[in-house]
């Protein structure tokens, strides 16, 4: 049959997150760029855990950018420990199916 631009497609990833390190107080990005039709629904996991943005809570710190990347305002580190330390994936899901990026670690740099 004819290929029409507008066939459904299931998510697939174009640009993965990559390492970072950050020093803490400092903002951050871990980049995710998501191509699918509908447009996904793009989720960031970290240590196996979703992590919460803006968009569930006004009040966090993380940011869920248009095209899937996600944007710390500032990194979290305390005595406490390291909130924002560990291993990210970026997940994009659409009805056709689901797309986990690499995995990308962020690591907040010694004090």
């Amino acid at each position: 049959g004819s290929h029409t631009q507008l066939e459904d497609m299931a998510p697939r990833i174009v640009e993965h997150p990559t390492d970072v390190l950050v020093s803490k107080g400092e903002p951050a990005t871990l980049s995710c760029k998501v191509e699918g039709r509908p447009a996904p629904v793009v989720e960031w996991y970290k240590d196996g855990e979703r992590v919460e943005t803006d968009r569930e809570d006004p009040r966090s710190h993380r940011t869920l950018l248009p095209g899937g990347s996600l944007f710390f305002l500032r990194i979290l580190h305390g005595r406490r420990g390291k909130p924002d330390e560990g291993v990210y994936v970026c997940v994009a899901r659409n009805y056709l199916g689901e797309a986990t990026s690499r995995n990308a670690s962020l690591e907040v740099a010694g004090e």
